[in-house]
C-alpha cells in the first residue's frame, strides 16, 4: 500500500466515524484513522505477497512417500461480505512423489490466503491447489475450521459456532483409508 492509499483509507475512515454519528476529532480516536488504514495494510498483506517470494525456492526432492501433515495452523482473515474477522486453525496435509516443501512455508501459504478478503469455502480450496501446482503430490488434503465473527456478533449471533470446510484432492478423495488417516491425525489432540 502506497503512501497516497494509506491517506486515503485515512479519509474514508474519517467519513465513516461521522456517517455512524461519531466525532473524528474526539481525543479518544482523533488518531483512529490513521491507525485503521496502518491495520488495513496488514490485515491485507496477501495481496501483495506472489507464491515464489513465499515459498523461496523450499522445494527439495525427496523419495519419502508418507503423509507430511502440518495441523492447527492459526489463520486470521476477514469475511468479504461484512468485513468482519474469521479465524481458526487450518490443516494441511500431503503424499510426496518425489518433491517436499519446506514445512515452514505451508504456514505461510496459508497465510498469503487469509490475508486478502475471503471466504473459507475459497480459502480452503486455495490452499489445496497451490499445494498441488507447485509439487505435484499424490494427494492434497485441507481443513479449515472457523469462528466467523459475522455469525457470531452480528445476524443469527450464535457465539459458540464454527464452520468446517475441506478440500481432498489425489489420493484423499479417492481413497477413504487415506483421507480417514488424516482426519484421524487432525483430530488428536497436541
Amino acid at each position: 500500500m502506497t503512501e497516497n492509499n494509506l491517506q486515503k483509507i485515512e479519509s474514508l475512515i474519517k467519513e465513516l466515524l461521522i456517517q455512524i454519528g461519531e466525532d473524528p476529532n474526539r481525543e479518544g480516536i482523533l488518531q483512529t484513522p490513521h491507525r485503521v488504514a496502518k491495520a488495513w495494510q496488514f490485515l491485507a498483506n496477501g495481496y501483495k505477497q506472489d507464491l515464489n517470494s513465499v515459498i523461496n525456492n523450499a522445494i527439495f526432492t525427496e523419495e519419502y512417500d508418507e503423509m507430511v501433515t502440518v495441523k492447527d495452523i492459526d489463520f486470521f482473515s476477514l469475511c468479504e461480505h461484512h468485513l468482519l474477522p474469521f479465524f481458526g486453525k487450518a490443516h494441511v496435509a500431503y503424499i510426496p512423489d518425489g518433491k517436499i516443501i519446506g514445512l515452514s512455508k505451508i504456514p505461510r501459504i496459508v497465510e498469503m490466503f487469509g490475508r486478502r478478503l475471503q471466504v473459507q469455502e475459497r480459502m480452503t480450496h486455495q490452499i489445496a491447489e497451490t499445494i498441488n501446482e507447485v509439487l505435484s503430490p499424490k494427494g492434497v488434503a485441507v481443513v479449515l475450521e472457523g469462528e466467523h465473527m459475522c455469525m457470531q456478533m452480528r445476524g443469527v449471533e450464535k457465539q459458540n459456532s464454527y464452520a468446517t470446510t475441506s478440500a481432498m484432492m489425489g489420493q484423499f478423495r479417492k481413497d477413504s483409508k487415506t483421507r480417514d488417516e488424516f482426519l484421524k491425525i487432525v483430530s488428536f489432540p497436541k
